[in-house]
């Protein structure tokens, strides 16, 4: 099966400096190992030893959370990708639009799926802290996110 790959390049924008390229190029690294490539090992290797905390209520803090919470969705859903759209660099934080899908045959389809809205915080070019916002976009995503949206697994609050 192809996995699909981020482009940063295609995400770049003309008036970043070359600190707002490696923040996005640092978090671009980190969702394409972890969403596209589901190298669950690799991602807690190079990133396990960070402190990461979690605004989705629904995974665990550190980055032992958020592999476990996307490798349990690729148990179910091995097909599971992340198309990013769009990046944004503020200071610290780094935002991405993406369009994820669960089955190869929906990429590229906005009808399926869900439309994510990530944003991280960096300190010293490493993920520290990351909220997002996710939308079901077809009736049994919307569906499927009311499922399993309902044990709170960290205290941080969403904001």
């Amino acid at each position: 099966m192809s996995k699909p790959h981020i482009s940063v390049a295609a995400l770049i924008k003309p008036h970043w400096s070359a600190q707002d390229r490696e923040k996005v190029e640092a978090v671009i690294a980190f969702v394409q190992l972890i969403m596209n490539d589901h190298n669950f090992d690799e991602v807690t290797k190079q990133y396990g030893q960070n402190s990461y905390r979690q605004h989705n209520r629904t995974i665990a803090d550190n980055i032992e959370g958020v592999v476990k919470a996307v490798s349990d969705l690729v148990k179910t859903a091995p097909e599971f990708s992340y198309d990013v759209k769009r990046a944004f660099v503020d200071g610290d934080y780094v935002i991405i639009h993406s369009h994820a899908t669960l089955k190869r045959k929906h990429r590229g389809d906005d009808t399926q799926g869900f439309n994510i809205i990530d944003t991280w915080r960096l300190e010293n070019g490493k993920l520290v802290e990351h909220w997002d916002a996710v939308q079901g976009l077809s009736f049994s995503m919307r569906l499927y996110s009311l499922m399993v949206g309902g044990k709170v697994r960290n205290s941080n609050g969403v904001f």
